[in-house]
């Protein structure tokens, strides 16, 4: 199966490279936008050490008969840029791309990492989308966010993060609600399985654990200026689960009618994900703090998709 990735910077590129490391799909192809060919060439030498993978760049024809396609495309946040700048400039890179890449794989799902996550693919659906089911587009959302909650609690209470459910929901970033009440770890609840090993979850430790789940960004792109691995290995994973019809429930974002009293409006919330996209929402019974703060960043996403609309 064919698979295409449209921007050659960190993020697209380290995908391109973790479909390989994990053999997802038959052919990959990269939308020549400037250092394309290169990074083609580069994951192509690792294929020996990995998985038979065809890879190679070309332009926006290249993607035809693409099954999912990888949006990485757009522009940096300036210094002092305010995230709606950001929104904008960024929306007018997906007027052309999207309406590009539809053109060339009418049936491709697309998947949006582009920042800000949480807005883009709604603004993918108004650059040409608007009467596609709108699960078709969707963002990569919290799915790392919720990755670095399990990794992070597992190697505090000392187990394979694959055991734990733990999820992070709503805006991807700082305001992002880690819903700590519903954790389980082995199917027990995690307040059971600490008091069964012995684990301190004081307050103090909870709040360490979700400042290092929200700073993770800040630190790693302090020491090295972007992320890139953990977000490459969460786009070849959506991938796997579209390409191979795998219905895994993940936090990623879809334009949704309603999220906490908020009425169409982009957040990752647990979804049921499969060859057709996103294909279920499932609420989680949040407690009244929780709520609020995910209806707060509703209203926040809401409003930037307003001024967006007035553009």
């Amino acid at each position: 199966m064919k698979v295409g990735i449209v921007g050659a910077g960190f993020v697209g590129a380290t995908a391109g490279y973790a479909l390989v490391m994990q053999g997802v799909g038959r052919e990959l192809v990269r939308k020549n936008m400037g250092r394309a060919e290169a990074e083609a060439d580069d994951i192509r030498h690792a294929v020996p050490f990995a998985h038979p993978l065809e890879i190679r760049a070309g332009g926006y024809e290249a993607l035809a008969e693409c099954r999912a396609v990888l949006l990485c495309a757009g522009v940096g946040q300036r210094p002092g840029e305010t995230r709606l700048h950001l929104l904008q400039r960024n929306a007018q890179v997906f007027r052309e791309v999207v309406s590009a890449v539809l053109t060339n794989a009418p049936e491709a799902l697309l998947v949006v990492a582009s920042n800000p996550v949480d807005v883009m693919p709604l603004a993918a659906r108004f650059a040409a989308l608007c009467d596609a089911p709108p699960g078709r587009v969707f963002g990569s959302g919290t799915t790392l966010d919720t990755a670095r909650f399990r990794s992070l609690l597992g190697s505090y209470c000392g187990i394979d993060p694959q055991h734990i459910h733990a999820y992070v929901i709503g805006e991807h970033g700082d305001s992002e609600v880690l819903t700590w009440l519903l954790v389980t770890v082995g199917g027990m609840p995690l307040e059971s399985f600490a008091a069964l090993r012995g684990i301190d979850l004081s307050e103090t430790v909870r709040q360490e654990i979700d400042h290092q789940v929200r700073s993770a960004a800040y630190t790693i792109i302090s020491g090295k200026s972007a992320t890139y691995y953990g977000i490459g290995g969460a786009l070849a994973r959506i991938v796997k689960v579209i390409l191979h019809n795998q219905r895994s429930v993940m936090t990623v974002c879809v334009p949704t009618p309603e999220v906490a009293g908020v009425s169409n409006v982009t957040l990752s919330m647990p979804r049921l994900v499969g060859g057709n996209g996103v294909l279920q929402t499932f609420p989680l019974p949040l407690n009244e703090q929780e709520n609020a703060r995910l209806c707060e960043r509703a209203r926040v996403v809401r409003r930037a998709l307003d001024e967006l609309e007035d553009e």
